[in-house]
């Protein structure tokens, strides 16, 4: 058994740190207090030719998996743009799977080398007001008609929308109570974000404010046949399988983001000298700080090893949904001990850490809450029964 990351790994790593290093805190501090999307970062991704690390080589992509992508997001989220330089790169790693697995050869080619070259930018709309989680009780409704379907509803929380061209939208085909089952009767489009049919309006919140989050309301937008994913009715399934990977890769950025401000914090107790020696010197500073080094070690191997068994085709469930929830916990200790490490001015914007802690809170919410994760794990890997 192998526990250490192999050459392969290792240049990922470095080359995606080397792409970072051109941005700095002040380019971050920016893009976060003008709330302002990280184009120039996200260019410089395209340019690399990492926004296809996941997609089909003949479409220029890396056919690489989804370990390979966690490494990736991992060095993308320790190296100073914490969730912020996660999250604008995100989209293009998990959101398109569907594409890659139930699209067609025309559709590939027209949806996804776009998205690999950073001409295009999509968002994902799947969460709704009055449903949440609760992804069976959607009510945004694509009915048929001639040549495609006419699509009225709501979606909430929907990353990058004020930037998209194309918009991930999954929508009911037929009501839920006509449904054999709850999760049948959803279907699964790619396209174009009209925006004169489709208003998408920023959500005003505590971080991360360099890639927008919104509420968007769908008015009557028709969708032409050539925009379904796969066959009609079968979108939940599909949208099933894009939740483990992006599990894994919302854990290994958690955990980027929660070593940074470890780094972050240990440093300033190396410098910071009171009563004439280094705060880090005091044991009430170093083992809290070595406790959370302790935490996220054992998320990311975790993490890792989510990403394996997915990429063996075995089953990851639980470990992806663990993976997760044990790196959002580790993240946001690791921002709140930087802050406290820092005192007072762990406060002030100069030193970095407290846009690291407003972002941590998002990995214990989103994209599942801690206590889903806890009724999945008790189900599926303790036998216990359902409890929603």
């Amino acid at each position: 058994m192998d526990f250490t990351l192999s050459e392969d790994h290792k240049t990922i790593d470095q080359s995606i740190r080397r792409i970072c290093a051109d941005f700095s805190d002040d380019y971050w501090t920016e893009c976060e207090e003008k709330a302002r999307f990280p184009h120039e970062y996200h260019r410089a991704m395209a340019e690399g030719g990492w926004l296809g690390i996941t997609m089909p080589v003949e479409l220029g992509g890396a056919g690489l998996g989804v370990t390979e992508a966690a490494v990736m997001m991992h060095a993308a989220s320790s190296s100073g743009g914490g969730y912020t330089a996660a999250s604008a790169i995100h989209i293009n790693l998990f959101g398109p799977h569907a594409i890659v697995v139930h699209g067609t050869a025309e559709q590939k080619a027209r949806w996804l080398t776009p998205l690999i070259k950073g001409e295009q930018k999509a968002c994902f709309g799947v969460t709704e007001p009055d449903a949440g989680l609760d992804t069976t009780s959607i009510s945004t409704f694509a009915r048929k008609v001639d040549g495609g379907y006419r699509v009225t509803g709501r979606k909430m929380w929907t990353s990058s929308g004020q930037v998209a061209d194309k918009i991930v939208l999954l929508a009911r085909t037929t009501l839920k109570a006509d449904s054999a089952r709850p999760t049948d009767g959803m279907s699964l489009f790619y396209t174009d974000l009209d925006r004169t049919k489709i208003e998408v309006r920023r959500i005003h919140k505590m971080g991360r404010n360099g890639v927008d989050s919104n509420a968007v309301f769908i008015d009557d937008i028709f969708i032409p046949d050539e925009d379904l994913i796969g066959e009609e009715g079968k979108g939940f399934s599909y949208v099933l399988h894009s939740l483990n990977p992006e599990r894994v890769l919302v854990a290994s950025e958690a955990i980027g983001l929660g070593r940074d401000a470890l780094n972050r914090a240990a440093t300033y107790a190396r410098e910071r000298v009171v009563f004439g020696r280094p705060i880090g010197q005091n044991q009430g500073i170093q083992h809290p700080l070595a406790e959370c080094w302790a935490f996220l070690e054992s998320a990311y191997w975790m993490t890792l090893r989510a990403g394996s068994l997915y990429d063996s085709g075995e089953a990851c469930g639980a470990e992806a949904n663990a993976a997760k929830f044990l790196a959002g916990r580790a993240a946001f200790n690791a921002c709140t001990q930087a802050v406290l490490t820092h005192g007072g001015m762990g406060y002030a914007r100069e030193y970095q850490v407290e846009r690291l802690f407003r972002e941590s809170i998002l990995m214990r919410i989103a994209p599942v809450t801690e206590q889903l994760i806890l009724s999945f794990l008790a189900e599926k890997v303790l036998g216990l029964p359902k409890s929603y």
